[in-house]
Parts: structure tokens; C-alpha cells; sequence
């Protein structure tokens, strides 16, 4: 006959496993008296359940709600170059920081994209835009010196259009947030157009020197020039 402090050592070490296999985790990020968190709990080693993003404006929850998922293996990643803190900006210059909720769908090469929320003072309440990235993603640059944040990305049709991925070639794209919509504003640059133009000959011209066609960086090349 099995003891009853076996069986409790066994309900233990039942309720142990579970316990580990479900963990929760938070990402922060705050500008002013403005708070933003994403929580989420990781119930397997890439499934992400009951993601949940507060903003605190003051010390008042305005926002308190479960975040959209194409599936459950969306991963909130923070954002994707700000070790792991949720960027709380002021995106379009009008001093009401944006919070930013970067998403990362997994597998090899895709995707990333980005649940942008903007308070609306009329409604007192925050306005939800997605922007897709693609395989690329994108960095923040004040590409202009006017204090506001650009997004600096890459084309992401380009990927398989004209060979495989790894030798496919982006054109460049920049991206700027202006009253809750995201507007590509890639030809207002047309100097760092020029210079991602000639990268991409470079690449294009290697790898001719290297026995492949080099197509996908061709494409870019010209998709640059067209600009």
C-alpha cells in the first residue's frame, strides 16, 4: 500500500511541474509620468498566452486590456534595439509620448511588427495602429536633427521576389509617425538613398565576382535609384 506522505510528495512534485511550466514575464518602459507594461505568461518554449498591456498616465490606468495575436506564438519582444524596454516616445512632436508594442511572429526569417498606441486628450483614450516590418524590423534615427524619431526599415517585398531569401536585397525605407498613421517618407532622404544605392551595387558587384547572378541585390539596387 502506497503511504500518504508518498502521495503527497507526488502531488507536490505534480504541482511543481506545472507551476515551472508556466511563467510569468513584464516589460516597462516610461517617459514623464507616463507608464507603459506588457505582461505575458510563456506556458511553452514558444507560446506566449494572456498578453496584457497597462499604460498609467498619473497614476491612472487608462489602458487595461489583453493585446491582439495572430496566434499564440507572437512573442512581445520590448522593442526590438532597446534591450528589452518598451519604447514610450514622442513620435510625432506634439510632447504626448507613443507607446510602441513590437511583436516577433517567429521562424527563421519572419516577422516583426508593431502595435502603436496614441492618446487622443478629446476621448482620453489611446488610438491602436499596426504597422508590419517583415523580415526586417526597423531602427530609430532622427534622420533630419529635428528631435523626433524616424523609423528606418528596408522593403520587405523584395524578400523571394527575384531569388532566394539570403541573397534577396531591400531597398531602403524610412517611415515617420504623424497623427496616428504611418507615412513612408523614404524620398525626403534622397542622400542616404544614394548611399544605400551604392551598398547595394557593392554587394551586387561581389557577388557577381563570386559566380552568382547577384539579381535579388540588382533589384534593390535599381528599386533604390528609382527613388
Amino acid at each position: 500500500m502506497i503511504s500518504k506522505s508518498l502521495v503527497g510528495l507526488a502531488l507536490v512534485s505534480i504541482m511543481a511541474v506545472f507551476t515551472q511550466s508556466s511563467r510569468a514575464e513584464i516589460i516597462t518602459g516610461q517617459a514623464g509620468n507616463i507608464r507603459a507594461e506588457i505582461s505575458y505568461e510563456q506556458s511553452e518554449e514558444y507560446q506566449y498566452k494572456d498578453v496584457r498591456l497597462q499604460i498609467i498616465r498619473a497614476g491612472k490606468t487608462i489602458v487595461d486590456q489583453k493585446l491582439p495575436q495572430d496566434s499564440e506564438y507572437d512573442r512581445p519582444i520590448g522593442g526590438l534595439l532597446t534591450d528589452n524596454k518598451l519604447p514610450v516616445l514622442d513620435l510625432d512632436g506634439n510632447k504626448e509620448p507613443e507607446i510602441i508594442a513590437d511583436f516577433f511572429t517567429g521562424g527563421a526569417h519572419c516577422c516583426t511588427y508593431s502595435l502603436i498606441y496614441r492618446y487622443d486628450s478629446k476621448s482620453q483614450r489611446y488610438n491602436q495602429i499596426r504597422h508590419e516590418w517583415g523580415n526586417g524590423g526597423y531602427q530609430f534615427k532622427d534622420v533630419d536633427q529635428d528631435g523626433v524619431q524616424e523609423f528606418v526599415s528596408q522593403d520587405d517585398r523584395f524578400a523571394y521576389a527575384f531569388t532566394s531569401y539570403a541573397a534577396s536585397g531591400y531597398p531602403l525605407q524610412i517611415w515617420q509617425y504623424r497623427q496616428g498613421k504611418m507615412i513612408d517618407v523614404t524620398r525626403r532622404y534622397p542622400q542616404l538613398i544614394y548611399h544605400h544605392a551604392f551598398e547595394q551595387w557593392q554587394t551586387y558587384t561581389e557577388a557577381r565576382r563570386q559566380g552568382d547572378d547577384g539579381k535579388g541585390f540588382l533589384a534593390s539596387y535599381l528599386a533604390d535609384k528609382y527613388k
